[in-house]
């Protein structure tokens, strides 16, 4: 069905505000139950978060941003890349309107780590990129997002390191509570979207616990349309294809897990384990409709006459069905151990960590379909199509046409990663030449072990028992555009069901040049001291990182090691109480993808050509320095401006290079053939500026608590960043995910219980992808306007604080679209309406 079965939000919230009112009407006329205890509601929630955030970066010997759990609860995030978008120079990329990745300072998904309480987790896609909407909000006590790294931290972070930290069961003694329950609807096709999580902790003398589940869903209706356009020489469009898409998409979270640890009498020394699983499923039915004008106009000896609108008597037409899942997955577990000995802490850890990322597409396409057809993209945001029958202006029903051929085309991805990490980190605190001083060092083990495929397809015929045609429902497409061409939503689910009941189990299998097969072993060395003078302090060591490893395909080996020197330095200046300033020099390094690094690919000795991996790719290396200004402005305000520039040597690109042959085909040893894959080029550069403003009206204005003008705030930053590289053939790009200007505004109010907050985040174009000149893919500009309202209940249920909260995204309706050359020349524009939820939150 198009329309998912609804529940209307008007109904959720009318039953949680009149939950609410006759709870307080309750409250009032039965003073003298035991029930409920009345409270005078004083606190200012999103003013202390922003404090201790706030307190965080300004204690840090680092560049950094910290944002807290509260931060993350008061917006309507719908996972935690949501949340990081609003981080300075930081901005998110969508997929169907959902925040998956994070574009730190305008750097590629790639040059960022991640990591959970301190131990890095492998990138759930292609062992280097992380996702962040898997992980669930309900495990998260804040987020640091260090921009200026130590030795300490990853080497494998060139943009940027981000440390998640979980919830300690000893922040509350006793016992502890945490609850979320809310409901909502996708505007566009009416679908649910559910959010439930439960955190629950105890703590006594030396032992705590916690443990905790989280499940988010969401149906959507995404309207899509692709299209394939060209200038011609005098300039005019040239329209060659069009492609209408109705995505019907079931996405759903899940995570749980749990930390039991025991501290011992010492106040330091402590013996925990901690578990966390976390997954992400895209379930998703395809409908989509391919018009190949140009090829129809080629069939009849002609060409695409130029314009943005036209008749064509005979256009080429596909239908593509899908019933298909993405889905990828952590599973992580850690063994910890604090040991005060003496003056020396030491802090052991064991990690184990597997990830998967799984695709499986099993497409029904039909091919050999005509028709003739008006277009019309004066509107570039709303393509249009009225079809006829051939060679005539006879208007035609979509499922009238009929085609000569079904092709069963299943498309699939598989990777498993799987690290075992052992971490030894040690610390003292000493007094030499008259200063203080901490001495830190450590070393790590990270054993990695990588397998499965990159992106294959099969192509077979289809059962000629089934009628494709008889799986349309006929319930028109849910949409936002003129859907000019009449399209119906087909039963996928039915039609795969009947394929496999013909055929057997539908799955993917690897073409040979797409197999992963990788061992990866980091060692890592680092020593760091912190010293201590009367104006800040002074942070500077060296980490050392040696990487082995071997890459085995069907017709090679390769294995490789190097070694990384990696040194630091950072200065804190505390030019007055208020005021600091920071400057630091950095290294980092970002090692190919396991994609790219992959000993498989396919030889063609017609063409003299070969795709595939490059086992050989180096790692790309870089340097560069921070600066920023930080000026408190009492306890919940802050005005910061930093800088930053990168210099990024190798980088990694797609491209055609000659290598040799004889490296996958043995027979044509020594003879130079073209390759299709990835290379490293070179001169790379990153840079930019931030500006980060927090002001809440008591600190600017100097109000009294009691004033209710006091309860408004700001928040808002801006970045510019400016991002380039050259491949081997001279040619300039920006890097992919740098946008020139990226801006996040956020304005609040809250008093006496009840506060209400809107956020609007901007950023300008950026390229996806760096093939060439003529293939480069960019996103065009976004804007979103999101809004939140929680009010707490001045009362306690049974001890229990309890607040209501109404949350709606994309206010603006955003209409995401990508394009390659130019705005003018887009190829793909797609809409997925607004999303609201109601809910209510109970912690004690």
């Amino acid at each position: 069905m198009a329309v998912f079965k609804q529940q209307p939000l008007a109904g959720a919230i009318a039953l949680v505000l009149g939950c609410a009112t006759a709870t307080t009407a309750l409250a009032q006329t039965e003073e003298s139950s035991p029930v409920f205890e009345e409270v005078t509601v004083l606190a200012s929630p999103i003013r202390d978060s922003q404090r201790a955030a706030i307190d965080a970066k300004r204690m840090a010997d680092n560049y950094v941003d910290v944002i807290s759990a509260d931060t993350i609860g008061r917006f309507p995030d719908q996972n935690l890349a949501d949340a990081l978008a609003r981080v300075p120079g930081l901005a998110v990329e969508r997929d169907q309107g959902q925040a998956r990745y994070v574009n730190f300072r305008g750097a590629p998904f790639r040059y960022t780590a991640l990591a959970i309480d301190g131990m890095q987790i492998p990138g759930a896609e292609n062992g280097r990129v992380p996702r962040f909407d898997s992980f669930p909000a309900v495990i998260t006590s804040r987020i640091e997002a260090n921009k200026a790294i130590t030795p300490a931290m990853p080497g494998e972070a060139i943009a940027g390191y981000i440390n998640i930290e979980t919830f300690d069961p000893f922040a509350k003694e006793g016992l502890g509570l945490s609850m979320d329950i809310g409901s909502g609807e996708q505007q566009m096709g009416g679908g649910d979207v559910e959010t439930r999580s439960l955190r629950l902790s105890w703590s006594g003398e030396n032992l705590g616990l916690m443990v905790y589940g989280s499940k988010d869903s969401r149906e959507q209706i995404t309207d899509n349309r692709e299209l394939n356009l060209a200038t011609g020489a005098g300039g005019e469009l040239m329209v060659n294809e069009m492609e209408f898409r109705s995505y019907e998409v079931e996405r759903e979270n899940e995570a749980y897990g749990g930390h039991l640890e025991y501290r011992f009498d010492d106040g330091l020394s402590r013996l925990f384990v901690s578990s966390l699983y976390s997954e992400f499923v895209d379930h998703e039915q395809r409908n989509q409709y391919a018009f190949d004008l140009a090829g129809g106009a080629g069939a009849i000896g002609g060409a695409i006459n130029p314009g943005d609108s036209g008749y064509q008597p005979l256009v080429l037409v596909q239908r593509w069905l899908q019933d298909g899942e993405y889905s990828n997955s952590t599973d992580s577990q850690t063994l910890g151990l604090d040991l005060q000995l003496e003056s020396w802490l030491l802090e052991a850890r064991y990690n184990h960590t597997e990830t998967e990322n799984n695709m499986l597409l099993p497409i029904v396409m039909s091919a050999g379909g005509t028709a003739a057809a008006d277009y019309d993209l004066s509107d570039l945001e709303d393509p249009a199509m009225s079809l006829y029958d051939g060679f005539t202006t006879n208007p035609l029903d979509l499922a009238d046409i009929s085609y000569s051929t079904n092709l069963g085309m299943p498309l699939s991805s598989e990777l498993l990663v799987e690290s075992d990490q052992f971490k030894l980190d040690a610390s003292r605190e000493l007094s030499f030449l008259g200063h203080d001083h901490k001495l830190q060092l450590g070393l790590l083990y990270d054993q990695r072990e990588s397998s499965g495929y990159a992106l294959s397809m099969q192509r077979g015929p289809f059962p000629s028992t089934i009628d494709v045609d008889s799986f349309d429902t006929g319930e028109a497409w849910e949409s936002d555009f003129g859907n000019g061409i009449g399209g119906s939503y087909f039963d996928n689910a039915g039609l795969l069901a009947a394929w496999e009941a013909a055929a057997g189990k539908v799955t993917g299998s690897p073409a040979d040049d797409q197999i992963v097969n990788i061992d990866e072993d980091i060692t890592s060395l680092y020593v760091m001291n912190t010293t201590e003078f009367d104006w800040g302090n002074l942070v500077y060591g060296v980490r050392v990182e040696n990487t082995d490893y071997s890459s085995t395909g069907p017709e090679a080996n390769y294995s490789d090691s190097f070694t990384n020197v990696l040194p630091s330095a950072h200065i804190n200046y505390n030019m007055t109480d208020n005021q600091k300033l920071r400057l630091s020099f950095n290294t980092g390094i970002s090692r190919p993808t396991y994609n790219e690094w992959r000993a498989a690919a396919a030889a063609n000795p017609l063409s003299e050509t070969i795709s595939g991996g490059n086992p050989t790719l180096e790692e790309e290396k870089s340097w560069g320095m921070d600066a920023s200004y930080e000026w408190y402005l009492g306890d919940s305000s802050l005005v910061a401006v930093g800088a930053y520039y990168r210099s990024i040597d190798k980088v990694i690109y797609d491209a055609i290079s000659t290598i040799d042959a004889g490296l996958y085909y043995a027979p044509a040893a020594g003879e130079q053939w073209d390759y299709v894959g990835t290379v490293n080029g070179k001169d790379g550069e990153l840079k930019g500026v931030e500006l980060n403003v927090i002001a809440q009206a008591g600190d600017v204005f100097g109000l009294d608590a009691d004033n209710p003008l006091g309860g408004f705030g700001f928040s808002g930053n801006v970045s510019a960043l400016d991002s380039e590289f050259e491949t081997l053939e001279g040619e300039k790009f920006s890097l992919p995910g740098t946008s020139d200007l990226v801006y996040n505004a956020s304005m609040y109010y809250e008093w006496d219980g009840f506060s209400i907050r809107l956020n609007y985040q901007y950023r300008d174009d950026w390229m996806t992808a760096t093939e060439s000149a003529g293939m480069a893919e960019y996103w065009a500009p976004q804007e979103r306007l999101d809004m939140s309202m929680r009010y707490a209940l001045p009362f306690d249920l049974y001890g229990a604080e309890v607040s209501l909260y109404l949350n709606a995204n994309n206010l603006t309706d955003a209409v995401d679209v990508r394009y390659t050359g130019s705005e003018e020349t887009p190829n793909q524009v797609e809409r997925y309406g607004r999303r609201y939820m109601a809910g209510v939150r109970v912690s004690f």
